[in-house]
């Protein structure tokens, strides 16, 4: 199951982790997840030149990352420090890329690229348009979502290609953090709503 949104629409749905897809050749979705992406240093298995990681963060449908090495082909997001990751918002497109599109997708997390572990598996049926999915299928504390992974790695590997192709092109990629107010970490017990910010700071 699935659910589609209208072309620049933005999404105010549960979090219980049905797939979301977002037309192909509009913009990226507005989602009520904070990208988090930008935090991150990229880095791909292989690229052709002029087709690497910078395509998967350009906004651009009609760049693309290339692969050009030996499988398994594999994205990694390192971050600075441990965040909690939600989701993953990946931009396919089958129409365009055929044989080099995704059919399988394995996301592993971890401390560093040396202790990574499996979180999920994620199968796609020619995809066309960005796809945002959980990281992981275990349950929140509340029962009514399901739960972030806490790393400071994220790597994305590409399982296996549509018609067993060789090759791989992904047109964008995003990482997403959990809906929640942002606060200080040496705080506990810092403001979050608008009006109690007002007098977060002493003047």
């Amino acid at each position: 199951m699935s659910l589609s949104l209208p072309p620049g629409g933005t999404l105010n749905a549960p979090d219980d982790g049905t797939p979301l897809i977002h037309s192909a050749h509009q913009p990226p979705p507005h989602l009520p997840w904070p990208d988090i992406s930008n935090r991150a240093k990229w880095s791909v298995s292989s690229y052709k030149f002029g087709f690497g990681a910078e395509c998967l963060r350009d906004d651009d449908p009609d760049t693309f990352w290339h692969s050009d090495g030996p499988q398994p082909h594999f994205i990694t997001a390192e971050f600075p420090r441990k965040v909690a990751i939600q989701k993953i918002s990946i931009h396919l497109s089958y129409p365009q890329d055929d044989s080099y599109t995704p059919s399988a997708l394995a996301i592993r997390a971890g401390t560093g690229p040396s202790d990574l572990q499996d979180v999920r598996v994620v199968t796609l049926d020619k995809p066309e348009g960005w796809i945002t999915f959980d990281v992981t299928s275990e349950p929140n504390e509340e029962g009514d979502g399901l739960a972030p992974v806490y790393a400071y790695v994220l790597q994305i590997i590409i399982a296996a290609n549509h018609m067993s192709g060789k090759d791989t092109h992904v047109r964008g990629l995003k990482i997403l953090g959990p809906v929640e107010e942002q606060t200080s970490d040496d705080d506990p017990f810092a403001f979050t709503s608008a009006p109690y910010k007002m007098y977060e700071t002493i003047r």
